[in-house]
């Protein structure tokens, strides 16, 4: 099975392999950003340490099996956020996550790291389309995507309504080919 790399970089972020051993520094990552993630995250209402060790656990799982491919964002040796690449957007696809510290974002962080992880995507076999999925709410998670040269598909409401106290409950979805990404017609 077709693997991404361990290590990606752009710019001034580098994107590693979530180890377990990154515990604490996610852990510390994610505490402080939590009334940053709360509005726009579901599962950070209820983040606690163990939660943490059970998502890193999942991620070296979903490594092995081709599921997801999760990063830390990293700026020197700091943690400053996560991403990753996730096949829950049926066969050729794959969907891209991604969310920073709040005294890291404005910088455009996200956008290197969010770019790194398209142009990984597109070099994997049998990836036709990556796509970033936000609630409409949320403009800063389509503003990464407008940059990056995905483009919006999709504004409908949810199925599942909102799950996050910010959420509208409006599902936006922007994606970029294959053939797009060919043409050189992305940002990334």
């Amino acid at each position: 099975m077709d693997k991404p790399a361990e290590i990606l970089s752009c710019d001034r972020v580098e994107l590693r392999r979530w180890r377990t051993a990154d515990l604490e520094a996610l852990a510390r990552a994610t505490t402080e950003s939590l009334a940053h993630l709360i509005p726009w995250m579901p599962w950070a209402a209820s983040q606690d340490r163990q939660q943490t060790a059970e998502f890193l656990a999942r991620n070296q799982v979903e490594w092995r099996t081709g599921e997801g491919f999760g990063y830390a964002i990293t700026v020197g040796s700091a943690v400053v956020g996560s991403c990753g690449l996730m096949r829950r957007i049926g066969p050729g696809g794959l969907e891209i996550g991604y969310w920073l510290h709040p005294r890291w974002t404005g910088q455009g962080l996200a956008t290197m790291a969010a770019g790194a992880l398209v142009r990984q995507a597109f070099a994997l076999a049998g990836t036709d389309r990556v796509e970033i999925h936000h609630d409409a709410a949320n403009p800063a998670s389509g503003a990464v995507a407008r940059r990056l040269g995905l483009t919006e598909v999709s504004r409908a409401p949810a199925p599942e309504g909102p799950e996050a106290p910010g959420e509208s409950g409006v599902r936006v979805i922007w994606r970029m080919t294959a053939e797009q990404w060919a043409s050189g017609a992305g940002g990334a």
